[in-house]
């Protein structure tokens, strides 16, 4: 007897929702609609539309059909009233931030996060006065602690960059409810929604960068903002200002993306976690950092909050930063790279890659260790990730 279903399940969503049928010429796929603009019929059209009695496209701008039909189908997999598609990650946080907040708000974010979301806090909008409060991810307490009368966003992506810290979401979602006028933002780019869903867990607002697993394939830069309808209304009122739109090519392979994405997404999830264990078990490995393990800080919370714990795996090198380089450079299956979440493995070291312009000193004041290494798993063969990292890992022969 087949199971009872209310709903469909995330892998059927990602393949339909958002999607018209029948398309245009009865097409399998949605087409892109490759136009700046769009004309009406006569004036009366033009009135009925400005006067709300008419819903359709009128500017590249502020809608397209091709991006309508993806950012439907991403509020659908994030069980999400509303989604507002931009050009890049950084675009819709950004956007997002400067939507809620005004001069004199309070910012609370977590540590070990995106640095150029810091860089935005901390640079941007603290010339507009604009204060903020950085604090652990795994502190409740201090979180609490945190929130001011001035506070509107508290800010956290969970897992976070790169030491995947899981954030405890109901525990965050309290703490907001106890808080008139404070939103809860979760970055949710190295969960997905197959992984968690944290609209379900109490956030207002879930942002992506679709260039990373949404996207699957590293061949296009988008960002996402999901919510209810009234929140991501007023972002895109905003977007449709300052003009960081999605282009329709782009939402065309986001489209695509989204179609398999629960089937990498379950291949990352597995491979990765055979890679933490390979990599916990190595001598020439100091740590490895996976909400998967049991040595995780927060493997009790992923555990309880999600399906899967992601493809990506931190770790930390037994060695100085040379050693850690030439462990990198022996690598021959994984690419070096600063992205993840794409069909190839990819790998960098933070120090080098995304943090060079710091000092040492600079670097560890923010948690990153010269011997660091973040691995994005791809759907290669999880046997021949494994066999390469054997093999790059190995004593280097004696001279």
């Amino acid at each position: 007897m087949l199971p009872d279903r209310t709903r469909p399940r995330p892998g059927t969503v990602a393949v339909h929702a958002g999607e018209p049928r029948p398309q245009p010429g009865d097409a399998v796929t949605t087409p892109i609609a490759c136009t700046s603009t769009f004309t009406f019929r006569d004036t009366a059209e033009l009135r009925d539309h400005f006067e709300g009695r008419l819903e359709r496209d009128e500017y590249g701008r502020y809608g397209n059909p091709t991006v309508t039909v993806a950012e439907q189908k991403l509020a659908a997999l994030e069980a999400a009233g509303a989604c507002a598609l931009f050009a890049s990650g950084m675009a819709a946080i950004t956007t997002t931030l400067l939507t809620l907040l005004r001069p004199g708000h309070h910012v609370v974010l977590t540590a070990d996060g995106y640095r150029r979301t810091r860089q935005f806090i901390a640079t941007f909008l603290h010339k507009f006065g604009v204060a903020h409060t950085i604090v652990e991810p795994g502190d409740i307490a201090g979180i609490a602690g945190a929130i001011t009368p001035n506070t509107r966003v508290l800010l956290t992506e969970s897992p976070t960059n790169p030491y995947l810290r899981v954030v405890d979401l109901p525990a965050f979602a309290a703490i907001k409810r106890a808080h008139k006028g404070l939103k809860l933002i979760v970055d949710a780019t190295f969960a997905t929604p197959i992984n968690q869903q944290p609209i379900l867990q109490g956030a207002d607002l879930v942002l992506h960068s679709c260039t990373k697993y949404l996207g699957g394939h590293n061949d296009l830069l988008a960002g996402a903002v999901v919510g209810d309808d009234a929140l991501v209304g007023a972002v895109r009122e905003l977007r449709g200002v300052l003009g960081g739109v999605l282009d329709p090519h782009a939402a065309y392979l986001l489209i695509r993306g989204l179609k398999t994405l629960e089937l990498r997404v379950h291949r990352q999830n597995t491979t990765a976690y055979r890679v933490a264990e390979f990599l916990e078990a190595h001598p020439a490995v100091e740590r490895v950092y996976y909400p998967g393990l049991a040595s995780h800080p927060d493997h009790a919370v992923a555990r309880d909050l999600m399906r899967g714990h992601g493809g990506v795996v931190s770790f930390l090198v037994r060695g100085d930063e040379a050693t850690t380089s030439r462990f990198i450079d022996r690598c021959t299956l994984a690419r070096i790279g600063p992205s993840l979440g794409g069909v190839e493995s990819l790998i960098e070291q933070p120090a080098l890659m995304s943090f060079y312009e710091l000092t040492g000193e600079q670097r560890l004041a923010i948690g990153i260790r010269d011997n660091l290494v973040r691995l994005s798993v791809g759907v290669e063969d999880p046997d021949d990730i494994l066999h390469d990292l054997a093999q790059a890992l190995a004593p280097e022969p004696s001279p």
